[in-house]
């Protein structure tokens, strides 16, 4: 059985997520990130030796599939998509290609800037938040918002006119982005699409989910 290793609370919900798309039964081993780990008998954590042996980078998600170990969450879940077939699979190369390429996209345009966001607007402590670090995520983020928006004028959606594992995967990205709501005022595309792929019931299932995970 495919296995994925990793929290809610980390980039193994976008796996987790996908698993709940695509009706994939999955083994779940929790891994908490190693800075959340509280002493040697606490819970299994990305430093621990036991998940080493499978990712010796020391990152959560990691996934097994039989003989097979895969690293980096969107890596996963293109795997897991083609591997399971269907509508949120590419159905040929050129849609295979597509998704790659927007996969690599939301990690070297987005993310970078989204998480900046999050971590100094939301996740971080108020004493430790950088306020004009995340004033120049926003306004880098402007642009890559703009060709997301462009993308999805014609279907609503970025390969193949329909719901895929790349909107999936770009949707994890962009929610970093959410506690700037001018950057999704600026781009109405880009928030009627996140909205959309927020009100799936594969979404909501996972972050039930996370809602119960420690935090």
């Amino acid at each position: 059985m495919l296995t994925i290793y990793g929290c809610y609370r980390s980039r193994a919900s976008r796996n987790l997520w996908l698993a709940n798309e695509l009706g994939m039964e999955v083994r779940h081993v929790p891994v908490i990130q190693a800075d959340r780990a509280k002493g040697p008998d606490g819970p299994l954590h990305s430093r621990s030796p036991e998940f080493l042996k499978v990712n010796p980078n020391g990152h959560i998600p990691s996934m097994t599939d039989g003989d097979l170990t895969l690293h980096e969450s969107l890596a996963i879940n293109l795997y897991m998509a083609k591997k399971q077939g269907g509508p949120l699979a590419p159905k040929d190369l050129a849609e295979d290609a597509e998704m790659t390429m927007w996969s690599i996209w939301a990690m070297t345009e987005v993310e970078p800037h989204s998480l900046q966001i999050l971590y100094n607007m939301v996740a971080k402590p108020p004493e430790q938040r950088d306020a004009e670090l995340a004033r120049r995520s926003i306004e880098a983020l402007k642009a890559p918002f703009a060709v997301l928006d462009a993308a999805l004028a014609k279907t609503g959606h970025v390969v193949g006119g329909r719901f895929t594992v790349a909107d999936l995967s770009l949707a994890e990205v962009v929610r970093y982005a959410m506690p700037a709501p001018e950057l999704f005022e600026g781009a109405p595309r880009v928030k009627a699409w996140l909205q959309a792929c927020h009100a799936r019931q594969g979404y909501k299932d996972m972050v039930a989910a996370r809602d119960k995970e420690p935090a």
